[in-house]
């Protein structure tokens, strides 16, 4: 393992504009930032049940960030979303669900997300040992002309059957679909609450229409804040968001609503700032974002998975959920990558913007 000083010079000529920013957009003490008493000090005043609490307690209370707020997890679900031959070829190992596990339990992984079957065949040997994440719908691609809509895959009461602790879903926002979409995952949330099982919302804008001019605003600040905010609205615990790349959707595309200040007093074009516009549409931090690692590009995933960890953790982001550059290579590297970013969520070296 790297120690955290040859981990932070891997952001290069960004290190001073990263790791000494002081946020004068949204202050930190604004926002509920990420602590050990995270359970303790939000979920036991809301209305989440008991076996719920316990069950958002078994996930923030294991592996290596364990009790310090952040979480870790290890998504696998593009064997879906992205067919199994493309995902999979680069380590075929990881057709087989098995290894998924392993691999997060090896790395230290608050918990593992995977899809209903996959997780299924290993319930009994595995649900105990790290908390399971049932993704419980997907965008599935063998349809052609391909088609982007999430579908349920499986129900909440299965995954609870299996053990699980957690289920996670998508919604496209913007897209042509997001009022089902929306429905159903909200359902679906408010049932495995009752069950008691936490949710978690992979919270990503997407519409063609929102690519202007060449710029893509499917990943605007201001875009994806407002999926954040729909996104605790159907009350997820834990908001997957990608990492802002512009801000400016609405304006540029002219539609919805917006006031000045979301763009001056509120943020600006600083990454950390971008991020922490995100955070606040999670009920001030008050639920949990974490940001996806997004895909492998081979020798520079390390660092842009540093770079990504650092202005999450900086934002008063709560962790990172990172597959495909982490699976997507042989077992031990991918095992040193995902504690990499780790280093990162327990370095006292990295603090609060």
């Amino acid at each position: 393992m790297k120690n955290i000083a040859q981990l932070l010079a891997l952001l290069g000529n960004e290190k001073d504009f990263l790791l000494n920013r002081v946020c004068k957009t949204i202050s930190k003490d604004q926002i509920h930032l990420p602590n050990p008493s995270h359970i303790d000090t939000v979920f036991l005043q809301s209305n989440r049940n008991a076996q719920t609490i316990r069950s958002l307690t078994q996930l923030y209370h294991h592996g290596r960030l364990s009790d310090t707020g952040y979480i870790s997890i290890l998504p696998v679900d593009q064997g879906i979303e992205h067919t199994a031959g493309s995902s999979f070829s680069p380590n075929p190992i990881y057709f087989d669900p098995e290894n998924i596990v392993k691999l997060a339990i090896e790395a230290g992984c608050n918990a593992v997300a995977s899809t209903m079957g996959g997780l299924a065949m290993l319930s009994r040997k595995y649900a105990h040992k790290i908390p399971f994440v049932v993704k419980i719908n997907h965008n599935e691609l063998l349809t052609y002309p391909n088609k982007y809509d999430q579908i349920m895959f499986g129900s909440v009461r299965d995954a609870w059957n299996m053990g699980a602790v957690a289920v996670g879903a998508t919604v496209y926002f913007g897209s042509a679909e997001s009022d089902r979409q929306i429905i159903e995952v909200a359902k679906a949330f408010e049932e495995a609450h009752n069950l008691g099982m936490a949710t978690i919302l992979w919270c990503y804008a997407r519409n063609d229409g929102f690519i202007k001019n060449g710029v893509d605003y499917n990943t605007a600040a201001d875009i994806t804040g407002q999926a954040n905010y729909l996104g605790v609205s159907i009350q997820a615990d834990i908001i997957k968001q990608k990492l802002p790349t512009n801000n400016g959707g609405f304006t540029a595309i002219q539609f919805a609503k917006t006031n000045p200040d979301m763009y001056t007093k509120l943020a600006s074009d600083h990454p950390i700032d971008l991020c922490r516009y995100q955070v606040m549409n999670c009920f001030s931090g008050r639920i949990s974002m974490i940001n996806s690692g997004g895909e492998s590009k081979g020798e520079t995933d390390l660092a842009e998975a540093i770079k990504t960890a650092v202005i999450n953790k900086r934002a008063g982001g709560s962790g990172m959920i990172m597959g495909r550059k982490a699976f997507q290579r042989p077992f031990g590297e991918g095992v040193k990558l995902i504690q990499a970013v780790q280093e990162i969520y327990l370095a006292k070296e990295v603090s609060i913007a």
